[in-house]
């Protein structure tokens, strides 16, 4: 890697891209929460809802960026770090394929657009509720057991 290594933290020196060693090796040394065996491991992101691995992941920042070096959940508009990434057990995947079957059930059954006295077309639904909905509907039964 076009880098140095200080105190743990790979700064480069150019935005170049990495080997598929160098991208574990970075992970292993940027994600202190959990241990990477593979770029092909895969993690739940509590932030997006989406299953990400660590070669989908993100490395944004270094020396010619915005600050350190910094790993990012590749999902768009989803700012997550690697602290809000769980390891995927058959629970987790069970509860995600639960998910994503009741949201596409809900897309079929949702109206796209109302339209309202003054003709023009509104969303039928509120965006904001669902990731809150998700998040809910996700750590309910973590907090039964604890």
């Amino acid at each position: 890697m076009d880098g140095n290594v200080v105190s743990g933290a790979v700064t480069p020196t150019a935005a170049v891209r990495l080997s598929d060693n160098e991208k574990l090796e970075t992970l292993r040394l940027l994600d202190q929460f959990r241990a990477w065996h593979s770029l092909d491991e895969k993690r739940y992101c509590l932030v997006c809802g989406k299953l990400i691995t660590g070669r989908q992941i993100q490395l944004n920042g270094g020396i010619h960026g915005n600050g350190p070096l910094q790993l990012n959940c590749p999902t768009v508009g989803c700012n997550s770090i690697p602290m809000d990434w769980v390891l995927t057990t058959d629970e987790i995947l069970a509860r995600v394929e639960k998910l994503a079957e009741e949201q596409r059930k809900a897309s079929v059954l949702k109206p796209a657009a109302v339209t309202i006295g003054n003709g023009k077309a509104v969303p039928s639904h509120k965006p904001h509720n669902d990731f809150m909905s998700r998040l809910l509907k996700f750590t309910l039964p973590f907090k039964r057991h604890a």
